[in-house]
């Protein structure tokens, strides 16, 4: 009887715990967030189909990235990032949605749904502009092609992903130039998971140093035991005790000679 009573309390346990992750992911979004204030001008003024600029954060603040999107005839988008064991969904902030004549909505009027998975949005007309912000990683961005075309992502300022140890940029065929230090990559089409790896130049400057000096010391520390070896070997020869032997591996086993 006592094991019955365990094991329901288990259960129930079990339950309301699954109950209590499902709410944390399931629902919406708070309309504060959804309307909160971004300004997207200079990004609608591009020309690509997806325009994405990241931004460094502080001390105490996490980065953050904006990204406007030309729809292409796309009603709805399946908004995500991959997790370690599961997609999760993207947490999406100040969404804006420009109808073809330029009217304006914002994310409170829009569809949208979080769920366990991805962040589910659909907008009145495919062939309008959603722009939205999220979070961004210290040194690292990732983000799904949600819609195929051209892609051009800008870097936050004094960083880089052209330095082969600790940069990259995925996927490749891409063009890349630096604006006011500012590192921009443009893709002519992207259908994939756009992933960057980038550095502060300052890193690199450091990064080189630490080179140096593990060289400096490495080199340091060789030329230090080679004088060792040599000091030892003029001693032994002034005890005498470097007497060479003599080779006699050809004269065959003993008593043979």
């Amino acid at each position: 009887m006592n094991r019955r009573l365990a094991l329901a309390t288990v259960v129930a346990a079990l339950l309301v715990t699954s109950a209590g992750c499902a709410a944390l992911f399931d629902g919406d979004i708070p309309d504060e967030e959804l309307d909160s204030e971004a300004d997207y001008a200079d990004l609608r003024e591009r020309d690509a189909d997806v325009v994405v600029d990241v931004e460094s954060g502080g001390l105490l603040s996490s980065g953050e990235f904006r990204a406007v999107y030309d729809l292409n005839d796309t009603e709805e988008l399946s908004l995500y990032r991959s997790g370690f064991f599961r997609d999760e969904p993207l947490d999406i902030r100040a969404v804006r949605y420009w109808h073809p004549n330029g009217t304006e909505l914002t994310g409170s009027q829009l569809e949208i749904d979080r769920s366990r998975s991805a962040t589910e949005v659909r907008v009145p007309d495919g062939n309008g502009t959603l722009a939205f912000s999220g979070p961004a990683d210290g040194k690292t961005f990732q983000l799904p092609a949600y819609v195929e075309g051209s892609y051009e992502v800008t870097l936050p300022a004094g960083y880089r992903t052209s330095n082969f140890l600790i940069g990259d940029a995925s996927p490749g065929g891409y063009e890349r130039e630096v604006v006011d230090d500012r590192e921009r990559l443009a893709w002519e089409h992207v259908d994939s998971t756009i992933t960057l790896q980038y550095y502060a130049t300052r890193d690199l400057r450091l990064f080189a140093g630490l080179i140096a000096v593990a060289l400096t010391l490495g080199g340091a520390g060789i030329a230090y035991y080679y004088r060792q070896i040599l000091r030892l070997r003029r001693r032994r020869e002034e005890m005498g005790l470097d007497v060479e032997i003599e080779d006699d591996s050809d004269r065959g086993p003993p008593g043979f000679g």
